[in-house]
């Protein structure tokens, strides 16, 4: 085949461009962390053959008419709701991704975020920064424990059900959830119930969110939502930011209806310095770091990279969104 070019929107772990490299393509690779303009990336993308992108690279239903030409998008993430999909298929592109490769480095995170809630870690370790670790306070300072307690899943898939493991190990906690489906593989090996979307909120010590985001999901845990939940319940969303409304969680906080929330993604992303979510002493946050191990991002860099190399060779992509189009 004559050289394709690719470009590669990001900085991504060297080992994505090192495989296309050898395999023969002419790589393009922006060698900065800052995500490029919106009018750059369709201007650079004019001249290449394919897109290796990620979650806020902006490949929506004109950035795709523009480059009709493209054989491939390959995302760096699991996610994808940042390209249009139906206007991919319309135009005959495939879409690949990179699930499975995340699954033990988010789920860890989302049981970090439990925990560390739970017991107030982000707020105390600030409080010693800001010199108010003075003497000691009986009644002061206090979490919660966890030990027993009921978790619930809101989409029990693969990260989900690592969560889950997590929680049952360390801690015995009862499993409910809930999906559009019932998984009964999981329910045979964690022992877990499914129950109904009002019976996740009512009965969950701790919530926490694996679910894709969609339209279904967009916006779906607002004030009515926390206000169904136990007051003394924490909310963990380590799936995406839109999915909670965020000024309905701060005043569903600052009322009791909830006792506390883990984030790793909010809504907007970047978070604001100025949030009022990061002056709260139940709550902890992290900067969207799901993916974010050594191992994790090299096999995402690879499985990104594989999705494009596989197209070419007719060896087929690995991951793909859209698969009716390579029909």
């Amino acid at each position: 085949m004559s050289q394709k070019k690719i470009l590669l929107t990001r900085r991504f772990p060297a080992i994505a461009a090192q495989m296309l490299s050898e395999a023969g393509f002419s790589v393009s690779t922006r060698q900065t962390d800052e995500p490029m303009m919106h009018d750059e990336l369709l201007q650079k993308a004019a001249s290449h053959n394919g897109l290796l992108c990620t979650l806020s690279d902006k490949i929506n239903g004109d950035f795709i008419r523009q480059n009709a030409h493209l054989d491939v998008i390959s995302q760096f993430a699991v996610g994808y709701d940042n390209i249009d999909i139906a206007e991919a298929n319309s135009q005959g592109i495939p879409v690949g991704y990179t699930p499975d490769v995340l699954t033990d480095a988010t789920a860890d995170t989302a049981f970090g975020l439990m925990i560390a809630t739970s017991r107030k870690m982000f707020y105390l370790h600030k409080s010693i920064i800001a010199g108010n670790w003075t003497y000691f306070k009986p009644n002061s300072n206090l979490g919660v424990e966890l030990k027993s307690k009921t978790l619930g899943i809101f989409g029990l898939g693969r990260i989900g059900a690592e969560m889950a493991k997590r929680c049952k190990g360390a801690y015995n906690m009862k499993v409910i959830y809930h999906n559009r489906n019932r998984n009964i593989e999981a329910e045979k090996a964690l022992g877990a119930t499914y129950v109904s979307f009002e019976e996740l909120l009512a009965n969950s010590d701790v919530l926490s969110l694996h679910c894709a985001l969609n339209e279904q999901t967009k916006g779906l845990f607002n004030q009515k939502v926390f206000e169904k939940m136990k007051p003394s319940a924490i909310f963990i969303n380590t799936a995406r930011g839109l999915i909670h409304n965020e000024a309905d969680m701060i005043e569903a906080l600052n009322n009791g209806k909830i006792w506390g929330a883990g984030l790793d993604v909010t809504n907007p992303e970047p978070m604001k310095p100025d949030n009022p979510l990061l002056r709260m002493e139940n709550v902890c946050i992290l900067p969207h770091i799901g993916s974010a191990t050594v191992e994790t991002r090299s096999e995402m860099a690879k499985l990104a990279a594989q999705n494009i190399i596989g197209l070419y060779n007719k060896q087929g992509m690995q991951h793909v969104v859209n698969p009716e189009v390579l029909k």
